[in-house]
């Protein structure tokens, strides 16, 4: 007999489980059909605790398919990126480049630069590996130029030059556990591979011998110190690598402790605490490759100088992408703060989520159908309705850069966080949806083609459920298959 707990997927799902006992589905018009079957995904005694918030919307014909609580203020996680993205390229458009200038203060003299080199962080998120495919390659770049200006040696410092982003590096009331994960690595002006450092354990050839570590994307950065021991491989914790990986406040190195089994690796991240220190150190490893030497000499200088090179990003329209389809939270935060640099000369949270908050407004959202607090979603403490997400939806369809925006989404069963879901289904290669997920929230909202032709806006939050998350991933999913193959005509509901 199957567990209760999948009763409900047997609607849609033709499950092999014949004794599940399920009403009928009814014949008539798909969208009755449609309301039928939502009703009966919501109503499962299985989330009889959890909170939904559903809206699913024709935008052409101003029909409403369906509505759940939709104005209910709810915890989006990464549904906060579709507010975050539609707010970046109204601002700045698909076609805005992050630029970072090098300056050279002091003069240029026989090879020498007799100053510092100062580096003027304005938010560029792209310098990693996942958009450049080495974080050191817009590096590189920068020390090809400055040694293609002649110079060989720099006589001052690498400095972080300005303060455009003065508030925190991490977001409002971000959980500490986060802070030592991917997902919540500190964020600055300066950013150098999305906050964070793989470090690369190998075991020695024998046991009691200390193992060797390596860094990357740069070689040189964080310095590692090294205690972790090979041990011979045995059974239950000595058949695998128990490997930790802890900043020393004191020291600022990263110590490496614990143990590895002769002929293993291990792989562990360290995040960047000090977002502009990544980014100058690996900066220095760029010009120390090409053969240019920093002597670190503390100069008095003017704080004007002369731009060596600038530093351009990707257009916007590839970093959203990069931003929504695999749900990065660090593009997220940047975004949050440069849209106000860019437009009011101020780069902070606050003033990010109050140009934000007039953007929502604009777009039709009701005064009390959002709270803002980050540009990732990452925070529990930001609301917003399904009502909110389908305006935005809405605003960027009717806007001039939906094309951009659009493309940013992931797709089900082709990419993103949608890569492995609804394959095989009229949604693969159709549904476009944005993802969230923090510990019992689950969204995905989003754009969706019927089988009639028509584009459907949809919401489908979750919260404070108690059921594995693959169980309300499955409820939204079969609603926007169910989308996807609906046969909509328009007209008054």
């Amino acid at each position: 007999m199957c567990s209760a707990r999948w009763r409900l997927l047997v609607l849609l799902t033709a499950s092999a489980c014949t004794r599940a006992v399920v009403a009928p589905t009814p014949s008539g018009d798909d969208r009755v059909v449609l309301r039928y079957v939502i009703d009966s995904l919501l109503q499962a005694p299985e989330t009889r605790s959890a909170r939904w918030g559903v809206l699913i919307v024709d935008p052409e014909s101003g029909d409403t398919l369906y509505s759940h609580d939709a104005g209910k203020l709810m915890v989006p996680a990464s549904n906060q990126k579709i507010l975050t993205a539609a707010f970046a390229l109204d601002a700045l458009g698909p076609d805005f480049r992050f630029e970072t200038p090098f300056v050279a203060r002091g003069a240029v003299r026989d090879a020498v630069l007799e100053g510092d080199l100062l580096v003027v962080g304005r938010g560029d998120p792209s310098v990693s590996d996942h958009m450049a495919g080495d974080a050191m390659i817009p590096l590189e770049m920068v020390a090809d130029s400055i040694a293609a200006r002649g110079i060989r040696r720099i006589r001052g410092r690498l400095v972080a030059h300005g303060n455009a982003f003065p508030d925190a590096n991490i977001g409002w009331a971000w959980e500490h556990d986060d802070l030592a994960t991917t997902s919540g690595a500190a964020v600055d002006e300066l950013l150098f591979n999305e906050g964070f450092s793989r470090v690369m354990v190998r075991a020695a050839a024998l046991p009691g011998d200390t193992a060797r570590a390596t860094t990357a994307p740069a070689a040189t950065f964080p310095a590692l110190r090294v205690s972790a021991v090979t041990i011979a491989r045995g059974t239950g914790p000595d058949s695998v690598p128990r490997i930790t990986a802890v900043k020393d406040t004191v020291r600022g190195d990263v110590v490496i402790a614990g143990t590895i089994p002769v002929g293993d690796s291990a792989s562990v991240i360290v995040t960047h605490r000090d977002p502009a220190q990544a980014y100058l150190a690996a900066l220095r490893e760029a010009l120390g490759d090409r053969g240019i030497r920093i002597d670190d000499s503390v100069m008095t200088l003017a704080d004007s100088g002369e731009t060596v090179f600038v530093l351009r990003s990707p257009p916007l329209s590839q970093i959203l992408a990069a931003f929504l389809k695999p749900s990065q939270n660090q593009i997220g935060e940047m975004l949050l703060k440069a849209v106000p640099l860019m437009r009011v000369d101020s780069g902070t949270a606050r003033a990010g989520r109050r140009l934000l908050g007039e953007r929502l407004r604009a777009w039709g959202a009701e005064p009390d159908g959002f709270l803002v607090w980050d540009g990732s979603g990452l925070s529990r403490q930001d609301l917003v309705s399904p009502e909110t997400l389908v305006r935005v939806l809405d605003a960027m369809r009717r806007g001039q850069h939906f094309q951009a925006y659009y493309d940013a989404f992931p797709v089900a069963g082709v990419d993103g966080t949608l890569r492995t879901r609804m394959r095989s289904t009229a949604a693969e290669g159709n549904v476009r949806g944005k993802t969230g997920t923090l510990s019992n929230v689950r969204s995905l909202s989003g754009y969706v083609t019927t089988a009639s032709g028509r584009v459907l806006l949809y919401s489908v939050l979750a919260n404070n459920y108690l059921v594995p998350t693959a169980y309300i991933s499955r409820v939204q999913d079969t609603i926007a298959v169910r989308l996807a193959r609906l046969r909509h005509t328009g007209g008054a509901n």
